[in-house]
């Protein structure tokens, strides 16, 4: 698929996979049962998708517990298992223009995104992850002569990992890279509205030799796959990325089940705060824009709250205006669209209905807030910004998850901190200024997983990434952190004699 011109041509070409992958091959669901993904862009069907319940669940479970006690892959060398997902990061880059297409086709994010940052940053990762395999040590602790004191790591054992729609293999890659580098079997479930290129990734694993049952992929609704997941007697550990809502009903799985450890990263209301010290605007809008704009705002780590200090207010919202007219919004296929469509129409209604609430509130619209390209049946919204917004409304204190940008004025530095703080997230955060002592003093005070200064970023593959307060705990993405959350870990105390 080199050299592809005509991205929509080459989307109706693909050969689709919608059944499970349970145990090392492609089954229907037990149930016979499917549900239909949509093409965001049209609002039309793409095709049918198995629809997994807890049987399928059962089953997967099964084979992957059988896996791991197994051995096959638990107890491989470490070196072993890195040659193999080094193999699996060399078919998704080889297959990355085919799995690009997939993602556009179902997310409904621009095709140049998903080209130019989802695949490549996804292949990063899992080599990232490869590499630390067979480098994680473990550790001796200091003890009296005649003792050998041990602290050492083990794989937890069957994992679920439920997968949010908005980044389908990039997030896959954030959990499946070291929970499978660990020696860990994997249930991953896709969001129902994005299956189609994770089913794929699985017939790649199995190319690149993960023996069967390590790796499970299971399409299904939440209501049903993802609950039995999150309340199966037999899964030890759940990574879910996702809302605040399911996240809480996978804490009363847990504690009406076997206790198994949840890890949660569940959203933010992320601030972007700009001081009037900063000289040079130009990087700062295009940060800005990117901050809220890219894959449609559908980022929980969005900067949708832009705090601005009133000395630069007027001439940095003037700047911003310039820069959201340059991000173009139609046809995902298009090379040059820059803001994609919203994922379904019931997401769509949400943040147009959101929209209408900040004006009801009082807030006012000076760019966009609008629903365009109806003709097309998609889901498309303009950006949006609103000035005149205070923290109480509902659009500071929500997730949008839309393109919609919240302008709040403040005077000081430490209204500033106080405005940033003031919601249930704690995710992420970014920092203009030109002044070191004030990037130090604010960065400290921002009560969020990650402080982004004079940028909009997460940071790199070794960068922890997760969030405080609502927005998650129990462990971090990303780093040598993520693999702590996918293993146990065990004192071995030995007496000689």
């Amino acid at each position: 698929m080199n050299q592809i011109t005509d991205f929509k041509a080459a989307a109706a070409a693909l050969r689709l996979e919608t059944r499970a992958f349970i145990d090392g091959r492609f089954v229907d669901a037990a149930s016979g049962r499917t549900f239909p993904t949509v093409n965001p862009a049209t609002g039309r069907v793409i095709t049918e998708v198995a629809a997994c319940d807890a049987e399928d669940v059962d089953r997967a479970v099964a084979a992957a517990r059988r896996a791991f006690e197994s051995g096959a892959w638990s107890r491989m060398a470490p070196r072993g298992r890195k040659e193999v997902l080094l193999k699996l990061a060399d078919l998704i880059e080889a297959n990355s223009e085919e799995l690009a297409l997939l993602e556009t086709l179902d997310c409904g994010k621009p095709i140049s995104d998903a080209r130019a940052v989802d695949l490549p940053d996804s292949v990063a990762t899992l080599r990232w992850h490869a590499e630390a395999t067979d480098k994680i040590y473990d550790q001796m602790s200091p003890a009296p002569h005649d003792v050998v004191s041990m602290i050492v790591r083990e794989p937890i054992g069957v994992v679920g990992a439920v997968i949010p729609w908005n980044f389908p293999i990039f997030v896959a890659m954030w959990k499946l890279a070291p929970a499978l580098a660990g020696g860990n079997s994997l249930i991953l479930k896709p969001a129902e509205l994005t299956s189609l290129s994770l089913l794929r990734i699985a017939s790649l694993a199995a190319e690149a030799g993960l023996p069967d049952g390590v790796l499970n992929v299971l399409p299904g609704l939440g209501h049903e796959a993802g609950k039995a997941i999150g309340l199966h007697m037999d899964i030890d550990c759940v990574s879910f990325t996702g809302s605040g809502e399911v996240g809480r009903y996978f804490l009363e799985y847990s504690a009406r089940s076997n206790l198994k450890k949840i890890v949660l990263e569940c959203g933010g209301k992320s601030p972007a705060i700009v001081m009037d010290d900063v000289k040079d605007l130009r990087p700062v809008v295009e940060n800005l824009s990117a901050g809220i704009l890219f894959c449609q705002g559908e980022n929980c780590s969005a900067g949708s709250r832009l705090l601005v200090q009133e000395g630069i207010r007027e001439r940095l919202l003037d700047e911003l205006s310039k820069q959201f007219a340059e991000w173009t919004v139609g046809d995902p296929f298009d090379p040059a669209t820059r803001v994609g469509a919203m994922v379904e129409e019931r997401h769509l209604d949400k943040v147009l209905g959101l929209i209408a609430r900040g004006r009801e509130e009082g807030a006012k619209v000076t760019f966009g807030g609008n629903r365009v390209l109806e003709e097309t049946g998609g889901y498309f919204v303009q950006p949006t910004i609103f000035e005149g917004v205070t923290n109480a409304m509902t659009i500071a204190r929500e997730e949008i998850f839309g393109p919609v940008l919240s302008v709040i004025p403040f005077r000081t530095g430490e209204e500033a901190v106080r405005i940033a703080n003031d919601t249930n997230y704690g995710l992420a955060s970014q920092l203009y200024t030109d002044d070191l002592n004030t990037a130090h003093r604010v960065a400290k005070a921002i009560r969020a997983g990650t402080v982004s200064v004079n940028c909009f970023s997460e940071g790199d593959l070794a960068v922890p990434f997760g969030g405080y307060k609502e927005s998650g705990f129990g462990g971090r993405d990303k780093g040598l952190a993520a693999h702590d959350q996918y293993t146990e870990q065990k004192a071995i105390w030995i007496q000689l004699r």
